[in-house]
């Protein structure tokens, strides 16, 4: 039998409006007690005291669109970056208690998929997001938004659009890669440094609507409105092998 669902520590109310998106920052001066983010439909983004157990502040730079991406940046602590419907990625100053847009990229895509972000180096990260032609995924250098590549399947491939994305940097020392789910239930292997496909299967019948992967144990696992999940890993860094099919309880 199926184990029950355990009952709430907690529940945090007062966005007025359903959430999208949660990410927990847990470096903050108190580590019991993580700030977490969560991105609403009416635009806001949250930012929740989990001492308190209150919002102490919202943010407010989508225009009122909906968030439906938030992450924390890793090689800023008090930074932040959203995505939202109206089509922009914002970096955010908290720092201070400033609540302050310093960066504001428009990736001029109206699709629902999420951006990925990787630190590469202390004062270097690497952003992977759709772009403009739907079937396209864009990756650039922050802060200086500096173009690394353009990745777009050959028409023959019938990919569709991109669903979700996850920059991987190998510990081996090599080049930086993408894992990317598409619309016809296929996960991607690209190499960034080369801007082309190294692999591709086929996990899932419905698009692949999340994907994550654990770089330690060089596995990756995606899921679809299908039910089950699909767990695979890389095999000489280049190609992908599916290992398992699991269906959630």
């Amino acid at each position: 039998m199926a184990v029950p669902v355990p009952d709430p520590v907690y529940v945090l109310r007062g966005t007025d409006s359903g959430i999208n998106t949660l990410c927990f920052q847990c470096s903050n001066a108190d580590p019991d007690f993580p700030i977490l983010y969560s991105g609403s439909s009416n635009g806001l983004i949250h930012i929740w005291n989990l001492k308190t157990r209150r919002a102490c502040s919202s943010l407010n730079g989508h225009g009122g669109k909906s968030v439906y991406c938030v992450k924390t940046l890793p090689n800023r602590r008090n930074g932040l970056l959203s995505q939202g419907r109206d089509q922009n990625i914002c970096l955010w100053d908290l720092s201070e208690g400033r609540n302050v847009v310093t960066e504001t990229l428009f990736t001029d895509n109206v699709g629902f998929c999420k951006c990925s972000l990787s630190e590469v180096t202390e004062k270097r990260s690497l952003l992977a997001t759709p772009w403009k032609g739907l079937d396209e995924v864009h990756v650039l250098e922050l802060p200086s938004k500096t173009p690394i590549c353009t990745l777009k399947a050959e028409v023959d491939a019938k990919l569709g659009l991109p669903m979700s994305l996850r920059i991987w940097q190998p510990s081996t020392g090599s080049h930086p890669h993408l894992l990317a789910g598409y619309e016809d239930g296929s996960v991607v292997l690209w190499d960034l440094s080369m801007g082309r496909m190294l692999s591709q299967i086929t996990c899932h019948q419905e698009p692949v609507m999340s994907l994550d992967f654990d770089s330690e144990k060089a596995k990756g696992v995606s899921g679809s409105s299908e039910k089950k999940l699909c767990v695979w890993s890389p095999t000489g860094l280049e190609n992908l092998e599916v290992s398992l099919f699991a269906l959630p309880e």
